[in-house]
């Protein structure tokens, strides 16, 4: 009998049949692909065999428990340096040195979250005197606006994919009307991504005013611009509405501040790529992807693709050989997740995009339109490190 896995020669297969593939290993453990490959460079879990003709990883049933152990260190945020001597004294008779590591490690947490809430009570308290109820003013703002419909819904489109949905953040859980002067502003953010669209507007011509329009009220003032006529949107009080075609959608605004969104989008000068979209898509749908393991309770894991520039100014989607966080600064690259690069190339809906690098790994993502700087998104970048 002869076992079928990569590689050439026969080998005996009683053993190797009970090897696990580096994906069953993910499964079976509670770590990402990518962690499985993170700790196998990092020497930490070296994988029983590696295929010399593929570079395939396999390993032994008893490195099984190792992962899952491995898995729950990583989850406490354990130091690497730690996890090592974790590992290597799990399977000893002396216990000893692994205790002392936890309780450590477990100390240092219980200090940090003491200094959190601390740091925390602080923050709340300045919150209570900046807000100042006693002299808080109720939202009794007026506007009036004429725009044309078919502008409004292509900015709609733009952002409204990047509205939150944690009912924690109540206030990220629409799209923002930001209007000033003769320009309105809408813009949308979940924290992980940003989008901002810019039109022109008539009737106001005054002072800044802003509101929150909560998602479903949004997704029903989109519904009424079909037409090529103008579209009329009124803040009164709390009461918003949009008029369009001779029908009506309106609701209740979101009772609470956006933040600062000018402040967020001011991003560092990097390097601009232009993008055939249709082409750049279907790179990223059949490109290579990391699984990166969201560590924020609730987030599931994400597919990440790892951009990087080349000299003759393209694009490329990295494979498992993409640049790292301490490689030369020369390529620039990023990591996001691909679900929402692909929605923000949906949302701008144009053949050809302009992506902007930045200066490090670290620096988010803009997606820019070529013909409108007013209309663009921004991504988190998530790290390529694990």
């Amino acid at each position: 009998m002869i076992d079928p896995r990569p590689g050439s020669g026969s080998r005996v297969p009683d053993v190797e049949n009970e090897m696990r593939s580096i994906g069953e290993m993910a499964r079976e453990s509670g770590l990402g692909v990518s962690a499985l490959r993170f700790y196998d460079r990092a020497g930490v879990l070296v994988p029983a065999r590696v295929d010399p003709a593929s570079g395939y990883r396999w390993y032994a049933p008893g490195q099984l428990d190792e992962a899952r152990v491995l898995a729950r260190l990583r989850r406490t945020g354990l130091p690497l340096a730690d996890i090592r001597l974790v590992l290597a004294g799990w399977s000893g008779a002396d216990a000893d040195l692994v205790r002392g590591l936890l309780q450590a490690h477990l100390r240092r947490l219980e200090r940090g979250l003491a200094e959190a809430r601390s740091e925390f009570s602080t923050l709340e308290a300045l919150l209570d005197h900046r807000e100042n109820p006693m002299t808080a003013s109720p939202r009794t703002g007026t506007v009036r606006l004429s725009l044309p419909a078919p502008a409004l819904a292509d900015a709609l489109d733009a952002v409204r994919f990047a509205a939150g949905r944690d009912p924690e953040l109540p206030m990220l859980g629409g799209v923002l009307f930001d209007v000033e002067g003769d320009t309105l502003h809408l813009v949308a953010t979940d924290r992980y991504r940003m989008a901002v669209a810019r039109l022109a507007a008539v009737g106001h011509g005054g002072a800044r005013e802003q509101v929150i329009v909560p998602a479903p009220l949004v997704d029903a003032m989109r519904a009424l611009l079909g037409d090529d006529g103008p579209a009329r949107f009124a803040v009164e009080g709390d009461r918003v509405t949009l008029e369009a075609a001779e029908r009506q959608a309106s609701g209740r605004r979101l009772a609470h501040d956006f933040p600062d969104y000018r402040r967020l989008v001011q991003l560092p000068p990097g390097r601009r790529v232009t993008v055939d979209v249709p082409e750049f898509r279907e790179a990223l749908e059949s490109g290579p992807v990391r699984v990166a393991e969201d560590r924020e309770p609730g987030r599931q894991a994400r597919d990440v693709s790892v951009l990087s520039t080349v000299d003759d100014g393209t694009v490329i989607v990295c494979g498992e050989g993409a640049p790292d966080e301490e490689a030369d600064g020369a390529a620039h690259h990023v990591g996001v997740d691909r679900g929402y690069l692909l929605d923000a190339l949906a949302a701008a809906d144009r053949d050809r995009l302009v992506l902007e690098f930045g200066p490090a790994a670290t620096a988010p993502l803009a997606i820019r339109r070529m013909d409108d700087e007013g209309a663009f998104s921004v991504l988190m970048p998530v790290r390529l490190d694990d």
